[in-house]
């Protein structure tokens, strides 16, 4: 067994990679340090740069381009350190240091001693350009060209020494700081981008889990609810049959098993989409408009009298099964509900009406009381209703529910046709 440990993340193997890669891995590594210890990069970089000045005047190097060889040194020591020294807050304040240079180089200008470290004020102009507005950035280029350009103006000859080269210098390292800035927030912006798009993948993907959550919960009130109700009344009426007629009474009790094991069979096909790593569910159709008449029987013998009225004829294409399954359930519902809180002597009827624009159900019972005598629990005052509009909505539908002025209830449903526009 190979016990050996691959390498650390960051790190580029020889010979796998493209030189630009060990430079975008060094940049990074540089990077993460100046992000952890800022000081102690602007600590190095101040001093390599204060060292090069005091060299400069040392070896009497700024001689070479003076335009007055004869400057006291220790005033050329002096610039020299004015034009370094401040480089320490460069990054932080970077106006600040540039205004710090300014009297520096007037002297330096005014006296002909051009040391070498006055070009040191395009550092901290390439961070004004690179990381604040552009007016901030006016203001540099004012503060480092306008000492040259009035020399310029005031003593012959300075013109195409200091002032034309401040002006290209500045206009390099602005070019480059916007070019390096442009660069940067294009970067951040794919980044944000990517993140955002990463926030809206994962909320589509709590949304969808909710709805689905919204549906099971829709169908197991729907089975559990209808099913329950079936086999109340089945128990009712056959406890009242036992005496009188015990096969009436054993009819009962069959219906009771069939019924519970039809809400068995579909609750498990229901809950079998939650098993994460179960075999494949077994597939079963979902209820359709042809099982009305079975959920109509069911009905019928769990002592509720309802009667199905058919209004026109369906279209020469069926409903898709979602909409089917849509009005199956209303219908279900609204049985269950009757089946709940109607008085034994209440009697419903179900109405298809099918029109050219599409379907309208109505399902209707007496409750057994008048205007007069209104029930304390009104059918559909829990999730009932609630779930049958939004399985309306679904299919750009309406539901209506309500106590009728001559008694009872009745719930409306209207679904347009597939190609209905909602």
């Amino acid at each position: 067994m190979n016990d050996e440990k691959g390498p650390p993340p960051g790190h580029l193997t020889p010979g796998t990679a493209p030189l630009t890669l060990y430079v975008q891995d060094l940049l990074q590594r540089l990077r993460a340090f100046d992000r952890r210890r800022p000081m102690v990069w602007d600590l190095t970089v101040t001093a390599f740069w204060v060292v090069v000045a005091v060299l400069d005047y040392s070896t009497g190097g700024w001689r070479t381009v003076a335009r007055d060889v004869d400057a006291p040194e220790p005033l050329v020591l002096l610039m020299s350190l004015c034009f370094s020294v401040p480089l320490l807050r460069r990054r932080r304040r970077p106006t600040a240091v540039l205004v710090l240079m300014a009297p520096a180089s007037v002297l330096n200008i005014w006296t002909g001693a051009v040391v070498q470290a006055a070009l040191l004020q395009l550092i901290p102009a390439y961070t004004i350009a690179l990381r604040l507005p552009l007016r901030a950035l006016a203001r540099a280029g004012l503060l480092m060209c306008l000492p040259a350009a009035v020399a310029a103006l005031v003593i012959p000859g300075t013109a195409d020494r200091q002032l034309v080269s401040y002006l290209w210098g500045f206009a390099f390292v602005t070019l480059l700081a916007l070019a390096v800035r442009t660069r940067r927030e294009y970067t951040e912006a794919l980044v944000e981008r990517a993140h955002r798009l990463e926030r809206e993948r994962d909320q589509q993907t709590q949304l969808a889990a909710a709805a689905e959550r919204a549906r099971i919960a829709r169908e197991m009130h729907d089975i559990i609810g209808h099913n329950l109700s079936v086999i109340t009344g089945l128990a009712d009426g056959g406890a009242y049959a036992a005496a009188k007629s015990p096969e009436r009474a054993a009819q009962a009790l069959e219906a009771i098993g069939t019924t519970s094991r039809q809400a068995l069979a579909e609750l498990r096909r229901v809950l079998g989409v939650l098993r994460e790593r179960a075999p494949a569910a077994e597939l079963a159709p979902q209820p359709s408009l042809a099982d009305l008449d079975a959920l109509l029987t069911g009905v019928r013998e769990a002592g509720l009298p309802v009667r199905l009225t058919v209004h026109g004829s369906p279209p020469h294409l069926p409903a898709s099964p979602g909409r089917q399954l849509a009005v199956y359930r209303v219908v279900q519902e609204s049985l269950t509900n009757t089946l709940k809180h109607a008085r034994p002597e209440a009697t419903a009827e179900v109405t298809l009406a099918y029109t050219p624009t599409g379907l309208e159900v109505r399902v209707t019972d007496t409750n057994g009381e008048g205007p007069q005598t209104p029930t304390n629990d009104e059918p559909g005052s829990g999730r009932g209703i609630s779930g049958m509009r939004e399985r309306a909505s679904l299919y750009n539908g309406t539901l209506e529910s309500g106590r009728l002025p001559t008694g009872g209830w009745q719930t409306r449903l209207r679904l347009p046709l597939e190609d209905t526009p909602p």
